[in-house]
């Protein structure tokens, strides 16, 4: 006898049928991003005040990028900090049946 190891939809398609599929996917993006960017401004020994600096903008709006839970950073902004930490970002649309 040949058991499913599943049973049910896919944790995706409850997240579509709540309707929350898109908010989760860009809260874990954020969440990753602004972990990134803090993982390596520490192994480079930058801290907030110098990345803004560097950076060429506020300290808040450094801030807003660190925030996992802010959402609201422009990609300029994503772009100016990469720049600073010696990488670049790429930004790219899939299908969403991917």
């Amino acid at each position: 006898m040949v058991s499913k190891k599943h049973i049910g939809q896919s944790f995706d398609d409850f997240l579509r049928e709540e309707n929350i599929y898109e908010e989760v996917q860009l809260n874990a993006l954020k969440k990753t991003l602004a972990y990134q960017i803090k993982t390596m401004m520490h192994e480079q020994g930058i801290r907030k005040k110098e990345m803004a600096t560097r950076m060429k903008t506020s300290r808040s709006s450094l801030e807003r990028l660190l925030n996992e839970e802010s959402c609201n950073v422009t990609i300029t902004t994503i772009s100016k900090a990469a720049s600073v930490l010696g990488k670049r970002i790429e930004l790219s649309l899939v299908d969403n049946n991917v």
